[in-house]
């Protein structure tokens, strides 16, 4: 089940990536900009790993990433839109959260596909 979410959440943000993109383009906006550019450069990874016969860390690296990316991505455009944040440090946590996910993705190389 965590492969169709990854995917779903692959396809989610190519496609809020690219809305988003035509938005900043239109309307301006530094930080939506960044979440839009974020957001594309993360659907490829999503993708792959929600698709591929990826083990369990690297499953939970990319769901680390997914929610990482909805937090940094959502805050970013909440101060663009909203003129407020979603809550304090939640870019930060967000950008923590890719890093993380980022890292255990790269360790999943390091476990036998039957160990992890």
């Amino acid at each position: 089940m965590t492969g169709r979410l990854l995917v779903a959440a692959g396809g989610l943000s190519g496609a809020a990536g690219v809305a988003l993109s035509a938005m900043a383009a239109h309307a301006g906006g530094a930080n939506t900009t960044t979440a839009a550019t974020f957001l594309l450069f993360h659907a490829p990874a999503l993708l792959v790993l929600g698709l591929a016969d990826a083990g369990r860390v690297a499953r939970i690296g990319g769901a680390v990433l997914a929610v990482g990316l909805v937090l940094f991505a959502g805050d970013l455009l909440a101060r663009d839109l909203a003129g407020d944040r979603l809550f304090p440090y939640s870019a930060p946590a967000g950008g923590l959260l890719l890093i993380a996910g980022w890292l255990a993705v790269g360790a999943s190389a390091l476990f036998p596909r039957g160990l992890d």
